[in-house]
């Protein structure tokens, strides 16, 4: 039984982590979806709320299972009995550091291979972080994610009423 890791922050998810995770899932028997609870970026939404939003993106899937997890990616692979992680490129700048990471990895664990896949070409251009930005300042990002990602991104970007007492 193959066993593949997609390890991510989901910040949110995205159509193209949506994309490359239902292209992995037919390659291998299952897929777990690994969202990092402190990766070193600030995070927009909790790792219960991205979580849920990977879970329910996903949940179409039989094969795949969304979890956190908060220690060495390749620690986490090994815990789940995935020797493969797989990764999405969209952009030539998203190489250099995927081969960073994954020349890591392959000398923390050289047992655990990576495995990158392309995004499709309409989803290229799209990150967590050029949404964010495209969300607060009001722009229309229905095309990017699920109703629900956009939803929840304009309610936490929201700006939030002060009360005066």
């Amino acid at each position: 039984m193959i066993v593949a890791l997609y390890p991510g922050s989901f910040d949110p998810v995205t159509n193209g982590h949506i994309d490359v995770a239902s292209r992995a899932s037919g390659l291998v028997d299952q897929l777990i979806i690994g969202v990092f609870a402190s990766p070193p970026k600030r995070l927009l939404f909790t790792t219960g709320e991205r979580v849920e939003m990977v879970s329910k993106a996903l949940g179409h899937l039989p094969n795949v299972r969304v979890v956190s997890y908060a220690n060495l990616t390749v620690d986490f692979a090994k815990e789940v009995g995935s020797r493969v992680i797989i990764r999405g490129l969209r952009v030539g700048s998203d190489f250099e550091r995927e081969f960073d990471m994954a020349l890591m990895n392959k000398k923390l664990s050289p047992d655990i291979e990576t495995v990158c896949l392309m995004a499709a070409a309409e989803h290229q251009f799209i990150s967590s972080s050029l949404l964010k930005e495209a969300a607060q300042g009001g722009g229309c990002i229905e095309a990017f994610v699920p109703k629900y990602v956009a939803a929840a991104l304009r309610e936490k970007l929201s700006p939030k009423e002060v009360s005066s007492s």
